[in-house]
């Protein structure tokens, strides 16, 4: 099996937000990670038994419960990475300062989580997944990066990108997380973490053309020099 043939990956869309849930592994070792398992674990857990595959942890791009599960005031969302951590041997990668905020959200244990700095690798099998860290919707929000594909909650839609006016949103944060990701190369593809666009997916390519958040971070860095 070469490099390329043992990427696992699958774009689910679930629960009442359009939600994209992913799941990423070797097809190597038969592990995967889930990134963002939201809504409902059962049906995530069985996707990926049916693909005789492990899951052996999650990705959490930020600590929304829409993304992660649990509370936040009086919005309550079932599933999520405190009943996956019940449900299969999985620790949860997070951004360092997204933890605590999870852990409030959610009710994980210090335990639960593995802590991560800007440029970390998460390695399952062969496939290693770059995390890069794009703070604007929320301090400690990160995308992923495996092979030549952008898994971007919600920091980039296709055609959008994430609020900025929610509480820890940053709109000067977000122009320069924008301005990050419009460097990655020509055939990356996009995978948001809802499906809110046209397409479920787009290469940057096209979102550096049609997305009008990424063209206005590009210009306002035009204009300033």
């Amino acid at each position: 099996m070469n490099h390329n043939e043992d990427l696992y990956f699958r774009q689910v869309r679930i629960g009442p937000m359009q939600n994209f849930v992913y799941l990423i592994g070797s097809q190597r070792t038969r592990e995967c990670l889930i990134v963002d398992p939201a809504w409902d674990t059962d049906a995530l857990l069985a996707l990926a038994a049916q693909a005789d595959m492990r899951v052996v942890g999650a990705l959490v791009t930020h600590y929304h419960p829409d993304h992660v599960g649990g509370t936040m005031g009086a919005f309550e969302v079932p599933g999520g990475v405190a009943e996956l951590v019940g449900k299969a041997d999985a620790r949860i990668h997070v951004n360092k300062i997204e933890a605590d905020g999870l852990k409030k959200i959610t009710g994980l244990a210090e335990s639960d989580l593995v802590r991560h700095e800007a440029g970390d690798l998460v390695e399952v099998g062969d496939v290693s997944i770059q995390l890069i860290h794009t703070p604007g919707h929320t301090p400690g929000s990160q995308c992923f990066l495996v092979r030549n594909k952008l898994v971007a909650g919600d920091t980039l839609f296709v055609d959008a990108c994430g609020r900025v006016d929610l509480p820890g949103g940053d709109p000067a944060q977000m122009e320069e997380s924008l301005r990050t990701l419009a460097k990655l190369p020509d055939d990356v593809v996009l995978h948001p973490g809802h499906d809110y666009g046209q397409t479920p997916t787009a290469t940057m390519a096209e979102q550096r053309n049609t997305n009008p958040y990424i063209r206005m971070a590009m210009r306002r860095v035009g204009a300033a020099r």
